[in-house]
């Protein structure tokens, strides 16, 4: 019996793969990844009994990055990023073990179905399984086919139960076209966000942003919105006026009647005009004319669209509202949500899908009556050749989905609904008036049939009073005419939908890359949020694209990714070569950096005029050890140590609170050390700002606090705080944290446990002396007599936090506020590594001897 493997995208799909494929008859297990889950069930494959075996990966399996040296800022030039600096290859969420997964999984299977989602990304996806998957499987004959692509649009049994039955094959250059833009973004994107972070980083201290990113999509996008921002600025206001007239049909109604010329910029016309038409009594119909008029039915529902109304009328940002249209769809709710096609292929069953929706409250009643009557075929959109528009899959309630996950899947429902529907029919009088020798007019509009708008209300036209019964040489009495004075309005900020209307007029990026690119530029401080999702630029985001203007306009129009864009989906149509097309754009990129590097000082001008110098930031915090005078701390990220007698920079840790440690100072370079913090519950260490950035010993990297430090004799290094390897992590060291009293702590120099013990104790020092059964440093800690909780009254006890049974009490392990996804458990998550078995029931038997803290850190270090 041949063994089957088969592959979606996401453990949720393949479950309910799965479970339509097997009929509900499976068993499940936990994958080694404990994150993807294998359902296994016996049926027939290609007319022979097989045994399946469904599973997933979790998006993609690799990403792509530089080889180690070239990852480090300092030592490469980013100019050497577009063509020197190789790339690899590696595990896009090494957690996970994906590769080592899948080939435990492949071992032994003959045949692959990949289920990956039907779009460029998923057919990427695919060879990533593959390149895992291959080498494991059984070696087929040479005729013998054993790679299968099944290609569906919605979780439905008919839609998987056909995908299965019209197995094709991957398509290698869609992954191509992946593989290309992957390529280009990180290559151009790294060489200029380094660029020009550490330049402008270096110079002022009030950016407010840790990372100044450009990217080829991102950087056009922040254009579009800088764009309307400048023409906000430069709107000047013109008054203009307006000749308003109504007209009493009947005594008690009147009707306001639109000028003819609209407006004039004169004020002499303009009076004019209103004194020859005041010499009017009455006002003449020149004509009355009636015409039936429509108002289309919407395309059928694509991507961009979604977004589009998502932002504008539901006030969901376009990352939200994909991520939930995403579940809506893992969940079965909605076809494929990433789709650029407005056309329904002529065999899709729209009834089926409309008949589904029958028993909803909200629309039973339209959905009835249009299966009875009869549907329309939909209004003939644009085929993109990928998936169908994205279409309600089955009935759901507002109880089940929940909040945003309803509002969307209501918004698509009745869109949907609406494409089938009717068109809105209405009656349109349009009657001129003549006042004098001025024309004027007035229109009303009657609805004949609601068709859409029924389903779609906020479509429906506007009730309006209904226009007088009259024909052509009916004289009205004047009510009054008056001459309006009024003033041209500037453009309001770009909202979120018309910004993804511009990207997609433009094409930058993809209907699955837009609301990324738009997160980016709000996550980068570039931009921010205002009411109505207006995005108005900041301070920052307006600088660089005037910087960019000013030196190279084509890094922020959208030309030249719009024409990058084309070639990738050359790519991926088979018409260009890959390796081509990477040459030359990166070559055009490259030319372009040299350009900008040179031509730098011109943005720098602009960020002068809106940005402090490093010098006139901050405030006066710890001494440098080269000129003893005061170093600024620039509070702003990226938090740093300014020297500006010095004009020295030193970064620091980010994400917590920076304060000078009692004015001590670092033994090796005579800098003031100071504290980091990420808060009372989270854990605290001294570091100095010089060995941070320029490590004193070879063994110790970038980055590292005193927690880290191996000199053999200061106070606060690891030598002489360290207790004993972490009950965790491998490679951590628990060190006392001398600052925590009187509520004592050790918190892990790598990962983020934190171990509470001897709270109210008076002092607590770590000794030179080791514990004999698990060479953890002893601890000698001293009690204040009232609050000892020693017995006989104790007040001092020196022995292991470990093992030592006086202390099994008093000690409480806890993982930092700032919690790491690798550390979910809580005490119990490894029990017993010899070291505190004896205060954790239930540890290993013959427990593994632990190393000593010296050998500890020798272990990490080599």
């Amino acid at each position: 019996m041949k063994t089957v493997l088969m592959v979606a995208e996401k453990p949720s799909l393949a479950q309910s793969i799965a479970k339509i494929l097997s009929r509900g008859n499976m068993s499940s297990r936990k994958g080694l990844n404990g994150a993807c889950f294998v359902h296994e069930y016996t049926g027939s494959f290609i007319g022979q009994s097989a045994h399946f075996k469904m599973t997933s990966v979790c998006g993609h399996v690799m990403t792509l990055d530089f080889i180690g040296k070239y990852n480090s800022w300092d030592k490469v030039d980013p100019a050497e990023l577009f063509s020197k600096a190789p790339t690899e290859k590696k595990e896009a969420n090494p957690k996970l073990t994906m590769v080592k997964f899948l080939q435990v999984e492949g071992r032994g299977c003959d045949c692959i179905v990949l289920w990956l989602d039907c779009d460029k990304e998923g057919e990427n996806i695919c060879f990533e399984v593959l390149d895992a998957v291959l080498p494991v499987m059984n070696k087929a004959r040479s005729t013998e086919r054993t790679i299968y692509r099944a290609k569906f649009s919605s979780i439905t049994d008919t839609d998987i139960c056909n995908a299965m039955n019209h197995l094709g094959e991957p398509n290698r250059n869609e992954a191509l076209s992946v593989d290309a833009r992957q390529e280009l973004d990180l290559r151009i994107g790294c060489a200029f966000t380094r660029f020009q972070t550490k330049y402008f980083q270096g110079k002022y201290g009030n950016l407010d942003s840790s990372l100044i990113s450009f990217g080829p999509c991102q950087t056009p996008t922040l254009g579009f919105c800088v764009e309307r921002h400048d023409k906000i600025q430069s709107f000047k206001p013109e008054t203009y006026w307006v000749l308003q007239a109504k007209v009493n049909p009947e005594k008690e109604s009147s009707l306001t009647l639109d000028w003819d010329r609209v407006r004039v910029f004169d004020r002499e016309v303009a009076q004019m005009f209103l004194n020859i038409t005041k010499m009017a009594k009455e006002a003449k119909v020149e004509s009355v004319s009636k015409k039936e008029k429509v108002k289309q039915r919407p395309l059928a529902l694509n991507t961009v669209e979604m977004l589009r109304v998502a932002s504008a009328a539901l006030g969901m940002g376009p990352q939200h509202a994909m991520q939930i249209a995403e579940r809506l769809y893992t969940q079965g709710y909605i076809s494929y949500p990433r789709t650029e096609t407005t056309h329904y292929p002529e065999n899709f069953d729209l009834k089926g899908c409309l008949r589904q929706q029958a028993n909803n409250p909200y629309w039973a009643e339209t959905v009835k009556a249009l299966l009875s009557e009869g549907i329309n075929r939909p209004r003939k959109g644009h085929d993109a050749g990928d998936h169908p528009p994205i279409t309600p899959m089955r009935a759901a309630t507002e109880a089940e989905l929940g909040g945003d996950g309803w509002r969307l899947y209501e918004y698509i429902t009745r869109h949907f609904i609406a494409t089938v529907s009717a068109d809105c029919k209405y009656l349109q009088t349009t009657i001129s008036f003549s006042i004098g020798p001025e024309r004027f007019t007035c229109i009303g509009k009657v609805v004949t049939s609601p068709g859409f708008t029924e389903i779609m209300p906020w479509h429906s036209i506007p009730l309006e009073e209904s226009l007088p019964h009259c024909e052509k040489g009916d004289l009205f009495p004047i009510g009054e005419i008056k001459l309006l004075e009024k003033q041209t309005s500037p453009p309001d900020y770009l909202t979120e939908a018309e910004l993804i209307t511009l990207m997609e007029k433009h094409g930058i990026g993809t209907d699955a890359s837009i609301p990324v690119h738009i997160n980016n530029i709000c996550q980068r401080n570039y931009v921010t949020v205002e009411s109505g999702r207006r995005l108005k630029p900041t301070n920052l985001g307006i600088v660089l694209v005037h910087g960019y203007y000013k030196i190279d306009a084509e890094l922020v129009l959208p030309t030249i990714r719009s024409a990058v864009e084309k070639q990738l989906n050359l790519i991926a149509l088979g018409k260009a070569n890959y390796h081509q097309v990477l040459e030359h754009t990166l070559n055009i990129f490259k030319r372009k950096f040299h350009y900008f590097v040179d031509s730098i000082a011109g943005m720098d001008e602009l960020m002068e005029v809106s940005f402090s110098p490093l010098a006139a930031t901050g405030k006066p915090l710890s001494r440098c050890g080269k000129c003893h005078r005061f170093m600024k701390y620039i509070q702003a990220k990226p938090s740093r140590l300014h020297c500006s007698h010095c004009d020295d920079t030193y970064s620091l840790p980010q994400n917590g609170t920076i304060k000078l440690y009692k004015e001590l100072r670092c033994p090796l370079d005579d800098f003031e050390l100071v504290l980091w913090s990420s808060g009372s519950r989270g854990k605290s260490y001294p570091l100095c700002p010089y060995c941070y950035n320029h490590p004193p010993f070879r063994d110790m990297k970038k980055g590292m606090g005193c927690n880290e430090c191996t000199h053999p004799t200061c106070q606060h290094s690891l030598s002489m705080l360290g207790i004993g390897q972490c009950v965790e992590c491998e490679n951590g060291v628990l060190v006392l944290d001398s600052t925590s009293g009187p509520k004592w702590k050790m918190a892990c120099n790598k990962c983020n446990v934190i171990v509470h013990f001897f709270e109210n104790a008076h002092k607590v020092r770590v000794s030179p002396e080791t514990c004999d059964l698990c060479d953890a440093a002893l601890v000698d800690v001293d009690f204040n007599k009232a609050k000892s909780p020693l017995p006989g009254d104790e007040t001092q006890h020196s022995g292991c936090v470990f093992c030592d049974p006086v202390f099994q009490d008093l000690v409480e392990l806890k993982h930092a506020a700032m919690r790491h996804p690798m550390h979910r458990g809580g005490q119990g998550k490894r029990q017993g590594r010899g070291r505190g078995k004896g205060r954790r029931p239930g540890g290993r038997l013959n427990p593994k001897k632990p190393k000593d803290k010296m050998a500890a850190l020798a272990a990490y270090f080599v």
